[in-house]
């Protein structure tokens, strides 16, 4: 039996990491990215269990390292920007890196068992029996036997195949922008700092050196909004932003300045089933664990999970996606539930709510301090 070809569609985490476990398994992985490169900035990650495991095993534990962010601590201002508490981020579970980053160690992990094909995109998919027909915007149609898509919350994949967008996300009511700053911003090349208002968070991150601004504020539907318009994605920064104090004034001339800084609506993606017929989908494609730190290493983890589903089940794809599906949902699912809570803990809509944030803030923090040595910690 000849190997089986599989369409991935998007080059960010689950994709690459799927081309990586397929390849070993036999399969002829080509990932499809409409960007015309791997895509630069974005916020910081965490990799952890059971990522850890898997990248373990793939020989990248090395490189992740090396391309850590470098943070060890969190800083967290009060209203007036003094600082209310500092705690320790850094974990041996756990590597922080930022996203593309981290994308970048699973392209070269794959890429040599792997077709990538950048500036391309899907256009329409028909399937049958026996395969799937793919059209793209720029290549030749081409005839495979699986698709995955690994393409995000506005997954064109599955809007071709299970419907649009409106029926899987429901908005958490917040938008995420970052921008890259200069080094000279960092006052500590090892600490996050974060500053919290009523409703609007903005937190300066080290980044291994190449610091980034990170904006994460609530805002209600906006007429006509349209997720490609950077002009409005930067007028809605400045006006969420426009007098909170601490540093926003900088920060948001630089988030101004940049040509292409990154914004996108914070959603929930919740399907009754991820796969239908020959195409199946991965990572928050699928089901989205904004805010909680866990969408990529949850992308590696299902990634592995299907690819050993499929090798289980040669030529039995719907029991491959079945095994996979049920799988992976006992790791997602319990987390995307609680991500309402997480953004109304992380972003407090009232003074009130922040105040209340703050006082946890410094129980943890105190709680923090005493199970670790004094020079690790420090609370204000």
């Amino acid at each position: 039996m000849a190997p089986s070809r599989v369409l991935i569609h998007g080059a960010g985490i689950a994709g690459p990491a799927l081309a990586y476990w397929l390849a070993r398994h036999g399969y002829r992985p080509t990932v499809v990215e409409q960007a015309k490169e791997l895509r630069s900035g974005g916020s910081a990650v965490v990799v952890k269990e059971p990522a850890l495991t898997f990248a373990r095993s793939m020989g990248i534990l090395p490189r992740l390292r090396e391309v850590a962010t470098g943070a060890s601590a969190l800083s967290l201002l009060g209203p007036d920007g003094r600082q209310l508490l500092r705690v320790p981020t850094a974990s041996p579970q756990s590597i922080e890196v930022t996203r593309a980053d981290l994308s970048a160690v699973l392209h070269r992990a794959a890429r040599d068992d792997a077709e990538f094909l950048f500036a391309e995109t899907i256009t329409s998919l028909r399937q049958d029996r026996s395969g799937v027909e793919v059209t793209f915007r720029r290549s030749p149609p081409r005839r495979f036997d699986l698709v995955v898509g690994t393409d995000g919350i506005h997954s064109p994949v599955r809007r071709m195949v299970f419907g649009p967008a409106e029926q899987f996300t429901t908005s958490l009511g917040l938008y995420s922008a970052t921008v890259p700053v200069e080094p000279s911003a960092l006052d500590d090349p090892e600490t996050a700092v974060m500053f919290t208002a009523p409703g609007r968070m903005l937190t300066l991150h080290p980044s291994q050196g190449k610091p980034l601004a990170m904006f994460t504020f609530r805002s209600g539907r906006v007429p006509g909004y349209d997720r490609h318009d950077i002009a409005l994605h930067k007028r809605m920064v400045a006006e969420a932003y426009a007098g909170i104090g601490w540093r926003s004034p900088e920060l948001v001339e630089a988030y101004q300045k940049h040509p292409t800084p990154f914004f996108d609506p914070l959603a929930n993606v919740r399907m009754d089933q991820w796969w239908r017929g020959r195409v199946a989908l991965l990572g928050d494609a699928a089901s989205a664990v904004a805010l909680l730190g866990d969408g990529s290493s949850m992308a590696m983890a299902g990634a592995h999970t299907l690819a050993e589903a499929l090798a289980a089940h040669p030529g039995d794809h719907a029991r491959a996606f079945q095994v996979y599906e049920a799988k992976q949902r006992r790791q997602v699912d319990p987390r995307r539930r609680r991500v309402s809570l997480v953004a109304t803990l992380l972003v407090p809509r009232t003074r009130y709510g922040l105040a209340l944030r703050n006082t946890v803030g410094r129980a943890v923090g105190l709680a923090t301090r005493n199970t670790l040595p004094a020079k690790e910690n420090s609370l204000v």
